[in-house]
């Protein structure tokens, strides 16, 4: 009986936290959502890495990590949410920073679920040389389903399971429409040879997304004066107790507390938002201390859902 009970209860306290949406946004027209905050590690509170930049109600999707269409499921009107954009079906432009298998598992969802939902037009997706080979062999990979919905008894479109995948060979514009002008620049990410952040200018906002990086000239010149800039992060006082070993791979993939300071002192975004946190047991306050040592603008911890 006391197991059950903790269980329910735990249960209770992951559905909260889950469904507590911050909604931070100062525009109608520009709306950033946290899809997901996570890393690879399978954390019930925090889905794979994925952000959402929703501009007069259309969506545009920054890496595909798992649990992201539902995510965007939850803040659409459908599932009571109050992002109209977020409504699956209209999911058609999505961008990934890089092959890594913690941003990129959302990906056949992210292809299959919008077009049984009703997506009647291919997916257009940008992302690093390598994309195209993996859409290909994930469309394969889900042939027999895809054949069953189109000439079985479930009415299906010809088109909405498609993909347009593009590969990015250059730092620059990738992708302009009236909503968004998506520029994608090279972030050094250990030894992968193609990651990329994005800096997303829409009518009122210029939003960067930083990927998975140490710390990067590139994220500094493209950041230069943004609205909000998205940064993943480890806490430095967590880092200081590994080992060599990991030491030396952190150190070389991502970014520090300390070291995402002076980025922010010299990019001086007018709110910084940290995702794809490294926690090692560490708090969310935690975060705040050590950037707040050396930085004194504004900051949020991000959490999934949250709304800026």
């Amino acid at each position: 009986m006391k197991k059950r009970l903790f269980l329910l209860l735990a249960l209770v306290t992951v559905s909260t936290v889950l469904h507590a949406q911050r909604d931070y946004s100062d525009s109608e027209i520009t709306k950033l959502v946290l899809l997901g905050t996570g890393n690879p590690n399978p954390s019930p509170l925090h889905s794979g890495p994925s952000v959402a930049i929703v501009v007069n109600n259309e969506p545009y999707i920054i890496d595909f990590g798992p649990g992201l269409v539902r995510r965007a499921a939850a803040m659409s009107e459908r599932y009571g949410g109050q992002i109209k954009g977020l409504d699956v079906k209209k999911i058609r432009h999505a961008f990934l920073t890089h092959l890594h298998s913690d941003h990129t598992t959302g990906y056949p969802d992210l292809i299959l679920t919008p077009w049984v939902m009703g997506r009647d037009e291919p997916l257009e997706v940008y992302g690093p040389e390598g994309i195209n080979e993996m859409t290909v062999h994930i469309l394969k990979a889900y042939e027999d389903d895809i054949k069953y919905r189109l000439y079985g008894m479930q009415p299906a479109n010809n088109e909405g399971w498609r993909v347009n995948s593009h590969e990015i060979r250059q730092e620059g514009v990738v992708y302009e429409d009236e909503n968004v002008k998506v520029e994608a620049f090279p972030v050094p990410h250990g030894s992968w040879p193609n990651a990329w952040g994005y800096r997303f200018t829409t009518p009122d906002k210029v939003i960067v997304i930083s990927g998975d990086t140490s710390p990067s000239e590139k994220v500094i010149e493209y950041a230069a004066g943004a609205d909000i800039l998205v940064h993943e992060v480890y806490p430095q006082a967590k880092f200081d107790e590994l080992d060599d070993f990991w030491k030396a791979y952190h150190s070389k993939n991502h970014t520090s507390t300390y070291e995402l300071a002076i980025i922010a002192n010299t990019v001086k975004p007018k709110l910084l938002v940290l995702y794809h946190m490294l926690f090692w047991g560490a708090e969310e306050k935690d975060f705040y201390n050590e950037i707040g040592e050396k930085y004194d603008g504004k900051i949020v911890v991000g959490r999934d859902l949250d709304v800026f």
